[in-house]
Parts: structure tokens; sequence; C-alpha cells
């Protein structure tokens, strides 16, 4: 989790495949030839920087959005021809950034509270774009309200992935003041922070938390499938922002913690996401990571199979690190490959049946001419994501029901087009609770087949909660990695 500052915006993109391809997994034999992408631009709330950090089997869209002038991010459910705020608990900014993989309306995030940390902790908050000095806490949204999480004892925690079961996994501080804490560059650090798993027991939210691994003081959890199974990082307390509390990538099968190994690296190793098969990505450090006692932020990108172990996917031709941030049922793993260890000239890239390629190939032409994206997030079966196109209107577009459909965000230098992605309400009906599946009544259910339709002339009137139902999904995060 690198705190750097871009020039770019940052933006969330919704990639939808213009032709299917058969959805094996990355370990599979037989490679396949990528399904190509169009873009959606999803808007904002005003601002212009938003970011679609993940997305779920019914198309809903998550990540965060700035408000008019820049001062303000908000957590914010994207739905067709809709952005809906999700608000904040007292502070001024709130966001989602890990896998939300629930199709029961159910969103797990962070916000600001309102209160000046007591410790003048910076804690994780950062890593979410907060910087008001507020406690920053772990929430759940459902059903247009927002419930703070219950903690550990500290004043700070983190929302972080949601599965089917209405389980939700992140990290909380207890009241140990944790020797293996430090402060420099400005973050600070001073209580224990552990991972946690949040359920609903006779009406309210309980917390509990997971071991960590033996012998270290720390942990967070960052995902969570359908089985119940965990992953995260142990290690250090540090900064809490990866490094040294990344020493282990852990998988928690049953609640306990089982060590994923690493590429030879000491720190930063750091599982993204896990699907349903319970394959794991994310990145490890790299070897020779450590110089004159610093530890260096060298990742690559890493699968994880009980069957394989851990294994480096490598980067793209010539660059020199990467980062894997979702996989989906498929095998389907997308992330970004960066041309140099300063994160220079980042790429994003889809790895399947073994084989590693830049999204931006996989563009149409006219939307190659638009666009440039450089940072892919999450991914369930099929997909959608979103920027912001230089001036053209944005549209709508039903993606095939194939495991093929990706939903990415990433930064990109992109004009600002006040066009909103929005749709006829007449092409869309209420989707109920429907598991994605690889037949077209996972597809929209629009009786003409002409699916969305193109406007250009404000958002729709499309209720809420109008969604479309996508046979899959993919997301990217923000441009901070791990």
């Amino acid at each position: 989790m690198d705190l750097r500052v871009w020039a770019a915006a940052t933006v969330s993109i919704l990639f939808s495949a213009v032709s299917a391809s058969p959805g094996l997994g990355a370990q599979e034999a037989s490679p396949q030839p990528p399904s190509h992408y169009r873009v959606i631009d999803l808007g904002t709330l005003g601002g212009t920087v938003s970011s679609g950090n993940t997305i779920n089997n019914l198309g809903w869209v998550m990540g965060s959005s700035n408000e008019t002038g820049d001062t303000v991010q908000l957590a914010t459910l994207w739905l067709p021809g809709q952005q809906i705020p999700l608000g904040t608990l007292g502070g001024p900014s709130s966001n989602v950034l890990w896998p939300v993989k629930n199709n029961s309306g159910l969103i797990s995030g962070v916000t600001e509270n309102g209160s000046h940390d007591p410790l003048n902790e910076t804690f994780s908050c950062p890593v979410f774009g907060f910087g008001s000095g507020n406690s920053c806490v772990a929430f759940a949204w459902q059903n247009g309200r927002m419930t703070q999480l219950p903690g550990l004892g500290g004043n700070n925690s983190i929302g972080a992935g949601v599965n089917n079961r209405g389980q939700i996994v992140g990290w909380a501080e207890n009241s140990i003041h944790d020797p293996t804490c430090v402060s420099r560059r400005g973050l600070v650090q001073v209580l224990q922070f552990e991972a946690v798993i949040w359920e609903v027991n006779e009406g309210q939210w309980q917390v509990r938390q997971l071991p960590t691994y033996p012998g270290d003081p720390d942990s967070a959890a960052t995902a969570i499938n359908d089985a119940g199974q965990v992953v995260g990082i142990s290690g250090l307390c540090s900064v809490a922002i990866g490094g040294y509390s990344a020493v282990h990538a852990v998988l928690w099968e049953d609640g306990h913690p089982i060590d994923l190994r690493n590429l030879g690296g000491h720190g930063w190793n750091t599982p993204a996401a896990i699907n349903n098969r319970g394959a794991v990505v994310g990145f490890a450090n790299q070897p020779n990571d450590v110089s004159n006692g610093s530890l260096a932020f060298l990742p690559e990108a890493f699968l994880w199979t009980q069957e394989g172990g851990i294994q480096g996917l490598h980067t793209l031709t010539g660059d020199a690190i990467s980062e894997a941030t979702d996989i989906n049922d498929a095998g389907q793993v997308v992330g970004v490959s960066y041309g140099g260890t300063d994160f220079s000239n980042p790429r994003a890239f889809i790895y399947q049946n073994g084989v590693m390629t830049p999204l931006n190939q996989l563009l149409s032409k006219s939307d190659q001419a638009g666009f440039s994206f450089h940072r892919p997030e999450a991914s369930t079966t099929s997909g959608r994501s979103r920027p912001r196109p230089i001036s053209s209107p944005t549209q709508w577009s039903r993606p095939p029901c194939t495991p093929s459909c990706w939903f990415l965000a990433g930064i990109g230098k992109m004009g600002r087009s006040r066009r909103r992605a929005s749709c006829k309400s007449s092409s869309f009906r209420r989707v109920r609770r429907r598991r994605c599946d690889s037949t077209p009544a996972c597809a929209t259910s629009d009786p003409s087949g002409r699916g969305p339709q193109e406007r250009s002339d404000g958002p729709s009137a499309a209720p809420w909660p109008l969604a479309v139902a996508p046979c899959g999904v993919t997301s990217i995060r923000p441009a901070w990695p791990g």
C-alpha cells in the first residue's frame, strides 16, 4: 500500500466484452484468445475523479467519487443511470476499496467518523484517500443505511471483503500499545490491529477476531469467498500499511491461519482476492528486497492454488514489477504491470490460460484513441467498468453472458466530459436475487432484445433499485498498491 500521488486523474471504467471467449482458468491448458472490450462512462458526483473498485453479479459498481470541488470523496454505488452516494458517519469522506461480492445489496467499506483520532494515528486511513485526522471506521451499508461495525477496543477499523453469506472481513485496532508499531514519513501507528470477521447475530453485527500466524502480533483480512475462506496478511504492526505488516500471506481455513508462502521477499506479501474455488491472487515482494536495512516495495503478481502452491505471474514484457488485484471463478486474473520499480508506466493486464495480455490491446480502436488504462481491480464471472471519454456520449451496453466480461477501474488522463452514463428505464426490469451462470438468462431482462440504449440527455428515470444483471464481473482499485 504505497502512498503515491498521481498526476493523472483516477477514474473507474466499465469494460464490456464484445466477443465471447471460454472462461478457462489460468492454470488450465488450451490457451484461448481474450475477448475484446468496450468502455462505458459511469460519471462522478460532480468532481473530476471517481474510482470503481468492485462489482457484484447484479452489476452494482462500488467505489468512491468526488463531489464538486474535489474536496469531499464519498463511497459511491453506481446502478444503471444512477450514482448513489453512500454517505459517511460524521466525517468528510468514505470509500469502498476491497472486493464486495455480495449480491443481496450488502456493501462494506470505511468512513471517517468526524472525531479527531485521540492518539493522532493515521492507521491505514491514507490508503483510502483520507487525510482529515479523523479516526476511520468500518461500515456496513444496506437498504440505504450505513452502520458502524463494532471494533476490538481501539479507535480505527477497516471493512474490506464481503461474501454472499453476509460475512464481512477486515481489520480493527485493539487497545494494546504494540511495541512493533512505528511512526515515519508522517504516518503514525500506536495500537495493535487484528484481522476480523463480522456477522449478524440476533439482528446485531458481531465481531470475531481471527488468529495471527504463529509468532506474529498483527494481522488484517482483505477478502472472503462464499465458502468462508478468508485471505489477508500477518506480521508486525509497522505503520499499518503493508511492508512488514505483510510478512506472511495468509489463508484462514475454518479460522486457522495457513501460510501461503512467498516469492523470496521479506514483506509486502499481500493476498488481494480469493475466488469460490479457493484460488488466491495478490502480490508478493521479489527477492533482494532489503538493502541497508530498508525494505523496498518490489511486488510481483502471484496466483496461489491448493494444488500448485504460490507461483509468480511475472510482468508484461519489459516491465519490472506487477500486482494481481482480482480473480473470478473461471480463473481469469486482472492486475497491473509497471515499467519501473518507481511505479512508472502502469499497464492493466488480464492473465488467463498462462498468458498475460495488456488490456489496452483488447479495446476497440475508438476506445484506444480515447483511453489508456493502467490499473484493474476485481472480478467475478463477467463484467464492466468506467472511465471518462474525451468528448463522446456514454452508453450502457449489455455484455454477453460469458465469463469474459470484466469490470475494471484505473487511472488515466481523461478529458472532463460532463455527460453521464444513462439508459432508458424501459430497457430494465427489477432484478431479484439471481445467481449468475452461463445462460442467456444472466443478461439484462429486456423483451425487446435491444438492451440499454444510448442517451446523452441526462440520467434516466429508472427507479432504485433497478440493476442490470450481467453474467460476471471484475474491478480495480485506486492508484496505490496493496
